[in-house]
This record gives C-alpha cells, structure tokens and sequence, in this order.
C-alpha cells in the first residue's frame, strides 16, 4: 500500500487495484480520470503530488503511487 503526505492515510489495496485495471485499460490520462468517477474516485493536483480523492465529498485518501505517473 501507498504511504500518504496527506494525514498518513493509506490507500487501500482494493482501491489500487480499481486504479491500476482501469489505468491499464485507457488510452489516455484523460480517459483513466474519466472512468475513475464511475467508481466514486478522482485525481487532483496538490503541491506537484497527485492525490486520490473520494467522491461527491472529496476526502482524501492518500497519494498516488510513483508507478501509476
């Protein structure tokens, strides 16, 4: 699992497989961002980390791996 710089949250397992299939199958950054809000998840920018979030309410749950840029 991925240590956040947010809180120290973790990401949890299940959550980076979700990321991780759906990276695999998009074509584009764009697109993978897309098909994680069906799943109820975003990627947000903060000071040069990309983060995973939570929707509607946008919690943070911890920073994206190295592997997943």
């Amino acid at each position: 699992m991925a240590h956040a710089d947010i809180g120290g949250a973790m990401i949890d397992a299940p959550v980076l497989d979700i990321l991780a299939r759906e990276k695999s199958n998009s074509l584009s950054n764009r697109e993978w961002k897309f098909r994680l809000k069906g799943y109820g998840y975003a990627i947000k920018d903060v000071a040069g980390a990309q983060v995973v979030t939570k929707l509607p309410q946008g919690i943070e749950l911890g920073v994206l791996p190295a592997n997943f840029h």
